[in-house]
């Protein structure tokens, strides 16, 4: 009888640490998983993160290419610079024959572009005139009617206008017997200082004469060429 209660007793024991091995073991197993469970998350996340922040980085690529590229736009789009006194040399040409009752003298205004890019002529070019002796008042025309709309005059090239004027006096003698004559002329250029510029033969030699019987003249539209 005592032996049968022993053994019943060693196997009751058995079978609690039996139980309680399980139980520790199943706590171990459970922690492991929960501490793998844990970086699988926090990887997730990090993923997560990181297809974030690439994707913001991508957009924000995107985007600055996208301002560099409408600013080199905008660059290539600009507007074809004036001609200033810093970019064109002015020649004033007189007329290569006297005026008749049918016809005027013709002189010439030419402008050539001296710098290396196209520059524009817009609005009305002007020319004054001051009599050598003040004999009497300067006399001043410009071209809005004739016509001062954009003239591009490309890097070397040249634009002239036309000037007609009266060289004949009343007896219909020497040119040099008018009223108003000039060895040189201011002229301006649209939104420029007027500037002085003397007055050539009509073979571009020096010594001109500007000489106007009358109280006008004509400043034609420019053409280039």
């Amino acid at each position: 009888m005592h032996t049968r209660a022993r053994i019943a007793a060693v196997g009751a024991l058995a079978a609690l640490s039996a139980l309680a091995l399980t139980g520790c073991n199943n706590g171990d197993e459970d922690g492991a998983a929960a501490g793998s469970s844990a970086p699988a998350s926090d990887s997730g996340s990090a993923s997560t993160a990181a297809s974030s922040g690439s994707n913001s980085s991508t957009s924000g690529g995107s985007s600055s290419s996208g301002s560099g590229g409408s600013s080199s736009g905008g660059g290539g789009g600009g507007a074809t610079a004036a001609c200033t006194l810093q970019t064109v040399s002015i020649k004033f040409f007189m007329s290569d024959h006297q005026a008749t009752e049918q016809q005027a003298a013709n002189g010439t205004l030419k402008l050539t572009n001296t710098s290396g890019a196209t520059c524009t002529v817009v609005g009305p070019t002007t020319v004054t005139a001051t009599d050598d002796e003040n004999k009497t008042d300067p006399i001043s025309a410009d071209n809005s009617e004739e016509g001062s709309d954009a003239v591009d005059i490309p890097a070397g090239g040249s634009a002239t206008a036309d000037i007609g004027y009266n060289n004949l006096n009343t007896e219909g003698t020497a040119r040099d017997t008018c009223p108003m004559g000039a060895s040189s002329v201011k002229v301006g250029l649209p939104k420029q200082a007027d500037t002085t510029v003397n007055v050539l033969k009509a073979d571009g030699s020096p010594g001109g004469y500007f000489s106007v019987c009358g109280d006008s003249f004509r400043v034609g539209a420019f053409t280039v060429g």
